[in-house]
């Protein structure tokens, strides 16, 4: 008797752990790194919006079901075509990078779903770009701000993202690409600005070279006019005996001094020994 009894707890044992390896891709759920996950109750009220599981290994029930979402940061490239404010068409690429908000992810599935790339956030880059872009004409894209203008982009989507639990970390402008005609008209423009900035530099270095010797001659005319006012009769006289007196002291020469008036300046003749 204690052996059937045995023996069918052995059985009911051999039956539930064969049910656990069947269902066991039903009842067992991982929750990876870098992922968050929700729960859905079909019998028990549904999905649980505010009752999010994080990484690791999860019981439930076989007839429940655990969505899990990757909250990593995530990239995503867009080419598009827009139109400039006149009318024109741009070519323009982009790189999105993004994450669903983890705390958030009940409310994203129950509002938009696991395809939330897709339904939300191209749609909603590729309306924000034809919007900031509409705004400048082609040429105003090669001098405007890049900057800015992936700003103005991120700003406008970014702010109706969140409002769906996304998050928008980056918009990259990566291209643009403007229609041929305006790019050849563009560029002739820069060469032109380029050489009239060349010219009026060649013009502000000769400018400046002018001055330069006007200031020279002007010291140097100055210098002389000191020079004249300064040499009187009385010390071009004194120079001079002073130069006669070394020239008589030199032991190479004999000297002879001969005087032609009061005021004149000697004459001087050396002879060798």
């Amino acid at each position: 008797m204690q052996n059937k009894q045995l023996v069918r707890i052995g059985l009911i044992a051999g039956a539930v752990f064969i049910l656990i390896i069947a269902f066991s891709s039903s009842i067992f759920v991982t929750v990876g790194s870098g992922e968050r996950g929700v729960k859905y109750e079909p019998l028990s009220g549904g999905l649980d919006k505010d009752k999010v599981y994080k990484q690791g290994l999860k019981v439930k029930a076989p007839w429940n079901t655990m969505i899990v979402y990757e909250i990593r940061k995530q990239e995503n490239r867009q080419s598009m075509e827009v139109l400039s404010s006149n009318g024109l068409d741009i070519n323009i690429d982009v790189s999105i990078r993004y994450n669903p908000i983890g705390k958030k992810i009940g409310y994203l599935h129950d509002q938009v779903g696991i395809n939330y790339l897709n339904k939300i956030i191209i749609p909603e880059v590729r309306s924000s770009t034809r919007e900031v872009i509409g705004q400048y004409k082609p040429e105003e894209l090669y001098s405007k701000d890049r900057a800015k203008i992936q700003r103005n982009i991120k700003g406008k989507a970014a702010a109706v993202l969140e409002k769906n639990y996304i998050k928008l970390n980056a918009l990259l402008i990566r291209s643009i690409e403007l229609p041929s005609q305006i790019k050849q008209a563009i560029e002739r423009k820069l060469t032109e600005q380029q050489e009239i900035q060349q010219k009026e530099n060649s013009k502000q270095k000769a400018k400046k070279e002018a001055e330069r010797r006007e200031i020279e001659a002007r010291g140097k005319s100055k210098a002389n006019d000191i020079l004249d006012k300064s040499l009187t009769d009385k010390v071009l006289q004194d120079k001079a005996i002073e130069a006669t007196g070394e020239v008589a002291n030199s032991e190479n020469s004999k000297v002879i001094m001969i005087g032609n008036g009061k005021d004149d300046l000697p004459v001087i003749l050396s002879a060798d020994k």
